[in-house]
C-alpha cells in the first residue's frame, strides 16, 4: 500500500545523529508511492543533509526544542501529526525514542510497536518483527491501522535511503506555549576521550570472550597494526575492563561503519550486531558454528581465533615484504 509517513529526526546539538538517516530509509521502503515527512525540531542547520533524503521536510525552530525535553516534543509532534495526517509514524529505539514513543502512543492512542528490525504492509496491517531472547528468537506483531501507527526502530536494521532532487522544506514555529515545563534541560556530561576513536577507523579487529584473557589482546593489537587499523570490542570485554569503554562496539558502545570488521571470538548477539552489521565487509572468526556472528557475516571461519590470526600476520608481513 501506500501511505505517507512522518519519520522524526533525531539530532545531538544540531548535528543529524546516524539512526536518522536509518528513519528515512524504512520510512521510504514504507511509503511507497506515499510521501516520506520528515520532523526536525530545533536544528535549523540540518536541512542541506535532510532534503535531499525525504518528501517533506518540516523545520519546527525554537530554543525550547533545540535539546531534547519530551514535555515540548511531545505537543509539537502530535500537532504535526494533526496537520499531516501520516498513516505511519517512525522514531529511533534510542533513550529519546524510548522516551517519547510510549508517551505519545498513550495520549493519543496510538498502537505501537518498539525495538523493531522488519516492517511492511498487509493491506491495512502493519507487521513486522522484533528480536526477543538475546536475539535467539523473533516475535512477529501485526497492529491494525487506526488511523495512525507508530513504531521505533532498532539502530541498524535499515538502510539509509539514497538522495533524491530534494524535499519541499517548510520551516514553522511552535505551538504556544508556556515555558514552564514539569522538566528542563541542563546540559551533556560528556565522556573522557579515548586515544582512539573507533568510529573513525577504516579496519577494526574486534575481540570477544574468546579472546581468553587480556594478555592475549597483544595478538589483535599486532594485526591492528600491520592493517593500518584499531582494535575494539564486546562488551564482555569492556565490562571486564580488558580495554576502555570507548573501544565497544554495539548498542551500549560505539555503532561503527569500517571498510573491514574483522570479530574474533565473538558470539554475536543483536546488541553487538547493531553497533557493526552495516560495515563494508565483515568477516567472523569463532569455533561455534552456531554463532549469531556469522549470520551477519560476508566471510566466516570456524576456528580457534590462536590458529587463524597468527597465520593472518604472518601472511601480512609477507606481503608488506
Amino acid at each position: 500500500m501506500s501511505a505517507d509517513v512522518l519519520a522524526l529526526i533525531e539530532h545531538r546539538r544540531g548535528e543529524v545523529r546516524d539512526i536518522s538517516l536509518e528513519i528515512l530509509g524504512a520510512a521510504r521502503v514504507l511509503a511507497g508511492d506515499g510521501r516520506v515527512i520528515a520532523a526536525c525540531l530545533g536544528a535549523p542547520g540540518a536541512a542541506e543533509e535532510l532534503a535531499p533524503r525525504c518528501d517533506r521536510l518540516v523545520l519546527v525552530n525554537d530554543p525550547a526544542l533545540a535539546d531534547y525535553n519530551p514535555e515540548p516534543y511531545q505537543q509539537v509532534v502530535a500537532d504535526l501529526v494533526a496537520a499531516h495526517a501520516p498513516a505511519l509514524v517512525l522514531m529511533g529505539h534510542t533513550p529519546q525514542g524510548l522516551d517519547l514513543a510510549p508517551a505519545l502512543a498513550a495520549a493519543e492512542g496510538w498502537p505501537l510497536a518498539t525495538d523493531v528490525v522488519d516492517l511492511a504492509w498487509d493491506g491495512d496491517v502493519l507487521t513486522g518483527r522484533r528480536e526477543v531472547y538475546g536475539g535467539k528468537l523473533s516475535a512477529h506483531f501485526r497492529l491494525v491501522r487506526g488511523p495512525v501507527v507508530a513504531a521505533t526502530i532498532r539502530q541498524g536494521a535499515f538502510e539509509p535511503p539514497a538522495p533524491g532532487p530534494g524535499a519541499e522544506v517548510a520551516e514553522i514555529g511552535p505551538p504556544a506555549w508556556s515555558d514552564q515545563f514539569a522538566r528542563r534541560f541542563i546540559g551533556y556530561l560528556e565522556a573522557a576521550p579515548g586515544e582512539v576513536d573507533i568510529t573513525q577507523a577504516d579496519v577494526l579487529i574486534s575481540i570477544g570472550r574468546g579472546i581468553g584473557k587480556p594478555e592475549n589482546i597483544e595478538i589483535a593489537n599486532e594485526l591492528a597494526g600491520l592493517l593500518g587499523g584499531a582494535v575494539s570490542c564486546s562488551r564482555p570485554v569492556a565490562d571486564a575492563k580488558w580495554l576502555p569503554k570507548d573501544r565497544q562496539v554495539g548498542t551500549s558502545g560505539r555503532t561503527v561503519r569500517p571498510k573491514v570488521y574483522l570479530a574474533l571470538g565473538i558470539s554475536g548477539a543483536f546488541q553487538h550486531q547493531a553497533g557493526m552489521k552495516n560495515s563494508g565487509t565483515i568477516i567472523a572468526v569463532n569455533k561455534d558454528p552456531r554463532a549469531p556472528i556469522f549470520g551477519v557475516a560476508h566471510f566466516g571461519v570456524v576456528a580457534d581465533l590462536f590458529d587463524v590470526v597468527p597465520k593472518l600476520i604472518e601472511k601480512v608481513r609477507a606481503a608488506k615484504g
